[in-house]
C-alpha cells in the first residue's frame, strides 16, 4: 500500500463568475440554516481552537480549529445537516416555510398529528446515521439506518440508542446507498442522504445548507479575533458534501477574493482527487472496500452538486494515507504548551495532520509553494468529529497504532 501524500493542482478553477452557481450557499440561504439551528435548546456555536504555537512551530500565522466534537452533544457536525434536511422536507409537507417551524413547533403533538408516522431512513458510517436518529426521536418519528461492512460496533450502538433500527451491512457505502434506497421505495420510507444522484438532489442540497452553519460560525469567530477571512481553508470530503457547503459558502461570500482551500480524502477512497486527475470535469468513480480508518471519508462516489462546486473553486485535492489523520489525532490531543488540546476522531484530524506534514516535509514543498503556505497565512480547519469511537481513537492516541515516523 503506498503510504505517501499525493497532490495536484486543480487545473479547472473557473475565473470571474463563470463557475457553477454558489447561490445555494450564499448568505441569505445559510443564515436561513443557522437561524433554524439557533431554535434548538441544545444550541451553541461550537468552539473555535486557536493554536497559535502550532502555527509559530510551523511557520504560518495562525491556525484555527473549528470544534464540532460539542454540538448538540453528539460529538459531531453531521446533524446539523440531517435536521435541516428534515425540517425543510416536513415544511414543505406543511406547505410552510422553515421560518414558521422552530424547533418548538416542529416537535410540538399538533404537528405530529398533521404529519402522521414517517420513517427517515439512511446509510452512514456513523455520524450522519446518529444524527439523523437524533433528529427523529426528537420529532417522535422512527428511523432506519444501515451502516457499510467494516462500521464500528460502537458507532452501532450509539445510533440505536437513539430509538433508531440499525445494523452493519456486508456491502460497501455506495452499495448500502443503493440498497438503502430500493428498501425507502418498497416501504413509504423518506431517504435523507447526503450523497446526491439524478433525480435526488432536494434533500442533499439541504443537507449541504445545514452544514453552512458550521462555516458561518467560523467566519464570525474568525472576525471577533480581528481576522477578516483565512487565506486558507483545509476540508476533508467523502462525497464532498461537507467540502461542497464550506467551498460554496466561502466562494459565494468572498468571490475571487475567496480563500485557498484544500480538499483532503482518505487515499482508500480518493474520487475527488481522481476527478481533479482526470481534469476533463467529470466526477471519477473508486469502488472496493475502502478499508479506510477515515470511516466518515469512506465514500467513493461524489455528491454531484458539490464536485461541480469543488471542481470550479477549489485550489488542491490531496490523497492522504490512514497515518496522516492517525498523526493529526496526536498533534490535536497533545498541544505545543499553551495551545487548547481538541479531541478528534480519525476523520476530524486528517487537515491538522495533513497541515503538520505539509510544512515540514521537504517533499511536499512544492505543495507548500502551490499554496503560497507561510508565515502570514491563516488557515482554518474543521474537526468534523470527536472520538466517536472511543476504542479505535485511544488505540492511536495511547497506544501508537499508525505511526508516522519514518514515513
Amino acid at each position: 500500500m503506498n503510504d505517501k501524500i499525493k497532490w495536484i493542482q486543480n487545473s479547472m478553477v473557473k475565473q470571474n463568475g463563470t463557475g457553477a452557481s454558489t447561490e445555494l450557499f450564499n448568505k441569505m440561504a445559510i443564515e436561513k440554516a443557522i437561524n433554524f439551528h439557533r431554535t434548538f435548546p441544545d444550541y451553541q456555536p461550537t468552539p473555535l481552537r486557536e493554536l497559535s504555537k502550532l502555527a509559530n512551530n510551523l511557520g504560518v500565522g495562525g491556525i484555527y480549529v473549528k470544534d464540532e466534537s460539542y454540538r448538540f452533544g453528539l460529538n459531531a457536525f453531521k446533524a446539523l445537516g440531517g435536521s435541516y434536511a428534515i425540517g425543510r422536507y416536513l415544511a414543505k409537507r406543511l406547505n410552510k416555510d422553515i421560518s414558521e417551524l422552530p424547533f418548538e413547533v416542529l416537535t410540538s403533538p399538533e404537528v405530529k398529528e398533521q404529519l402522521g408516522d414517517i420513517t427517515f431512513a439512511t446509510t452512514t458510517d456513523g455520524n450522519h446515521g446518529r444524527g439523523i436518529a437524533w433528529t427523529a426521536r426528537q420529532l417522535r418519528q422512527k428511523s432506519v439506518v444501515y451502516m457499510p461492512k467494516g462500521s464500528s460496533q460502537y458507532r452501532l450502538e450509539r445510533i440505536r440508542s437513539e430509538g433508531a433500527t440499525a445494523e452493519i451491512t456486508d456491502m460497501n457505502y455506495d452499495d448500502a446507498v443503493r440498497m438503502t434506497a430500493v428498501e425507502a421505495e418498497k416501504h413509504g420510507w423518506v431517504v435523507v442522504q447526503d450523497t446526491s444522484w439524478e433525480g435526488y438532489e432536494e434533500i442533499p442540497s439541504w443537507i449541504m445548507q445545514g452544514y453552512g452553519t458550521m462555516a458561518a460560525e467560523s467566519i464570525e469567530q474568525l472576525n471577533n479575533l480581528g481576522i477578516e477571512k483565512p487565506t486558507h481553508i483545509f476540508v476533508q470530503a467523502g462525497v464532498g458534501a461537507l467540502a461542497g457547503s464550506v467551498q460554496g459558502y466561502f466562494a459565494s461570500l468572498f468571490k475571487e477574493g475567496r480563500p485557498e482551500t484544500v480538499i483532503v480524502e482518505a487515499d482508500q477512497a480518493d474520487c475527488l482527487y481522481k476527478s481533479a486527475l482526470a481534469a476533463d470535469g467529470r466526477p471519477r468513480v473508486v469502488g472496493g472496500d475502502m478499508a479506510t480508518v477515515m470511516a466518515g471519508l469512506a465514500c467513493g462516489e461524489p455528491n454531484l452538486i458539490g464536485w461541480n462546486i469543488l471542481r470550479d473553486y477549489s485550489d488542491v485535492f490531496v490523497s492522504c494515507p490512514d497515518w496522516v489523520a492517525a498523526k493529526g489525532m496526536r498533534v490535536l490531543a497533545n498541544p505545543l504548551l499553551g495551545d487548547p488540546k481538541v479531541i478528534s476522531g480519525e476523520s476530524g484530524a486528517v487537515t491538522a495532520g495533513l497541515l503538520s506534514t505539509l510544512m515540514i516535509d521537504e517533499g511536499l514543498k512544492e505543495a507548500r509553494e502551490a499554496l503560497h503556505l507561510d508565515e502570514k497565512s491563516q488557515i482554518l480547519l474543521f474537526n468534523t468529529e470527536g472520538n466517536t469511537d472511543p476504542f479505535k481513537y485511544r488505540s492511536i492516541v495511547w497506544d501508537g497504532e499508525l505511526p508516522s515516523a519514518g514515513r
